[in-house]
Formats: C-alpha cells, structure tokens, sequence
C-alpha cells in the first residue's frame, strides 16, 4: 500500500497538486504552477508553467503558446492540433502539465505515486451530458498519459468544503462557493469535523450546482468595455463617398478573449482589417488593431487586464496601461464593478435558485475569483459575514483529504 495520495485541481488558470501522507492523514505539501504551455518555433521541446510565462515573453511572444485548455475540454469540435509537426488531442495537452506536477511531488516523496483525486467543477458546460462527459473522460486519459492508475474524481466545491471542515470546531450546514476563471460552482453540505476519516460522505452533501460563467467571463467584459474602443470599435468606415458604415462587430467580438484572438490570425482576417484601415482614411484605432492581431499580442493585453483586476481587489483605482497601443487610462473600483456587473447578476440568479429555501450556517468562499471585491459584496449582502480559506490552493487541499473515495467503489 502507498503511503501518499496526490489531490490534483487541474484549473483554467492555475493547476495544483497536494500531497497527503496517509499515515498522517496531513498534507505535507503543495504545489502550484500556471495551467500553460509554450512550443518554442520548429522545436519539439515544450515548456509548462511559469517556464513556459517566462520563455514566451523571452521569444518574443512567437511559437505556440497554449492557455485555459479547461475551458475547450468539453469542446466535441476540437479532435487535435499540429504543432511543430507534432498531432496533440486535448488529453495530450493537459497530460503535459499535469506530468510536470507528478514530477515535482515524486521528486519531492522519493516514490512514484500512482493513485490521484482529481478534481472537476460540478458541470463542465451547463447541463450537456454528452459534453460534461466527454471533458471528464479526457481528464481522466491526460491522468493515466501522466503517470497515474488509481484515479477518483471529486466535485470542486465538495472538496473546498472538506478543506474548510478541518476549520471547524461544530458541526455545519455550509455553502460552498468556488469561483474560478470558467466556473462558479456550488455545494450546500453538512460538515463535522468529526467526521473527516469516515470512509463515506455521500449523505453529507446536500445538494450540488453551478454555472459555465468565471473570471474569465469579467477578462472579457473589461475587454469589450475598456479595451475595444482603442482598436477600432465605433470607428466607421466608407466604401462611397458621403456613405459611412459601422465596422462589423465581429471584429471587436473575436478579441474580447485571448482563445479566440489567437484564431483570428489568419490571412483573410487580416486583408479584411487592412481593407477596412484603408476604407476608413487610415484611422490609428484601427492601425491599432492590426499590429494587436500581426504582433501576436493578445497574451500580452489579458495579462495587463488580469493585472488591473487583481489591483482593483486591494486599491480603489489604478491605470489600465498597454503600450503597444498607447492606451494609459485610469480605471475606478465603481467602473470596473459596472462592467462586471451582468455576469455578478447571472451568478446571483443562479446562486438564488441554487439556494432556494435551504439555510447555511455558514459561507465558504473559495478560488481566485471570490478575491474581486464585488463579488465578496454580493455575497455578504445575502449571507452576512463569509469565510475564505486559502483562495488557491484550498480544492487541491481538499481533494487530498478526500481520500475516502479510495475504499468507495
């Protein structure tokens, strides 16, 4: 018998790993790195992580950099992509990053650990079957790719709950939020810190939900808000004179992410954008817009809006500043909580139906996304006083102390 179990988040942001010694039944320890991967141009060598961050920007921002892979998993359309020469399905994609976490905890343990809980948010996409397990299964194939036989899927927000359970000195009715970069996801469960080695705990979770809307869904408003106006998005163009005619949406549509800003970039896409630039008497925005899709700099943007969205979550104002495109404009908490305000409301509508008439004793909020300040408002506002634990490594935890799904077949 093996003496540890890893407890794996594979997120759209980040992925974790947890050691747990089972003797101990404590996490000895856990590690993190970025959920992206870098194949340096007409190399066969791929970096993960913050190697592959690092590398990326280095090169110049070439070759093929490959990010939020969780959110394409449930994808039926994606089959593979060639890189380098080299076919990838989805599986091949997040065994990569999930072999480097293995490595570095086998490092760390001396051993080759084999039996892994997996995490997985509560639906991959709002109520597909079909697709919610077709993502599940090529988790389940990246697992076995990297190294492990004993694999056991548990609910995100189930095991953030048994990471706040160890926190509790009674017992409790407590809602679990997790908010991520693609999901927020729901558990109400009754914890006992009595009970956290009982080799079952099915009849503790009360009830399960959660919706295919995250983080990554404010990156995109923000974008469309704040970053499209300054490449192009309102500026008009003329095929006759005295005629002038809005530019079609879908331009500025297929920059508000950086997983469809990377497909824009093709030849077509890019005639049609010097057409428009010369139809509209070379106007900068648009020349803007050109040299964002030409230079490739769409990972470069997001992280500047995911950098403005992590200062707003400890100062009341700061500057959304890129560059390339000479865009220097300051950003108010109130104006960013505006813009963010739709998707606030559609996990509000969901969380209300989830909740329904049921009573929490207490909140437990979790993942990066709890950290925006308006959404720990909206919370408090309904609850009152919540709880968070760790924002990032609090799932991983908890999916090692979910070793009970070992003895459960």
């Amino acid at each position: 018998m093996q003496n540890f179990l890893y407890g794996v988040d594979f997120g759209t942001s980040n992925s974790a790993l947890s050691i747990l010694d089972l003797q101990s039944h404590q996490i000895i320890k856990t590690f993190i790195l970025p959920s992206v991967l870098y194949f340096p141009k007409g190399e066969k060598r791929v970096l993960v992580g913050n190697e592959a961050v690092e590398s990326y920007v280095g090169d110049g921002m070439k070759g093929r950099f490959i990010k939020s892979i969780k959110r394409v998993l449930s994808n039926k359309s994606f089959q593979h992509t060639l890189i380098n020469g080299v076919r990838y399905d989805l599986s091949d994609l997040v065994s990569l990053i999930l072999k480097k976490l293995k490595a570095q905890a086998d490092d760390f343990v001396g051993t080759n650990v084999d039996q892994v809980i997996l995490g997985r948010p509560v639906f991959f996409d709002d109520d597909d079957q079909d697709r919610d397990t077709l993502a599940q299964k090529r988790l389940e194939i990246a697992a076995k790719q990297a190294g492990f036989q004993k694999i056991h899927f548990q609910l995100e927000p189930i095991a953030a709950a048994f990471a706040y359970e160890k926190t509790l000195s009674s017992p409790q009715k407590v809602l679990v939020a997790d908010l991520g970069g693609g999901t927020t996801d729901f558990t109400l469960i009754s914890l006992d810190p009595a009970k956290h080695d009982q080799l079952d705990r099915r009849q503790d979770i009360i009830s399960t939900g959660g919706i295919y809307l995250g983080g990554d869904a404010f990156d995109s408003a923000f974008m469309w808000e704040k970053g499209t106006p300054h490449f192009g998005r309102g500026v008009k163009y003329s095929t006759r004179p005295e005629q002038w005619l809005d530019l079609p949406l879908s331009l500025f549509l297929n920059i508000t992410t950086w997983e469809k800003m990377i497909f824009f970039n093709s030849t077509k896409v890019l005639q049609d954008l010097k057409r428009y630039y010369f139809q509209s008497k070379n106007h900068p925005k648009l020349k803007n817009l050109i040299d964002l899709i030409e230079g490739n700099l769409g990972y470069s943007i997001f992280r500047e809006i995911e950098r403005v969205k992590v200062d707003l979550s400890q100062n009341t104002s700061t500057t959304f500043d890129f560059e390339p495109s000479g865009i220097k404009e300051p950003i108010r908490s109130s104006e960013y909580d505006e813009i963010i305000s739709g998707d606030l409301q559609k996990i509000q509508n969901y969380l209300n139906q989830f909740i329904g008439d049921h009573h929490a004793d207490s909140v437990f909020l979790t993942g990066g996304t709890s950290l925006v300040p308006a959404v720990q408002r909206m919370f408090k506002e309904k609850f009152g006083e919540v709880q968070s634990g760790d924002n990032f490594i609090s799932v991983t935890q908890g999916l090692a102390y979910s070793h009970y799904l070992l003895h459960i077949e």
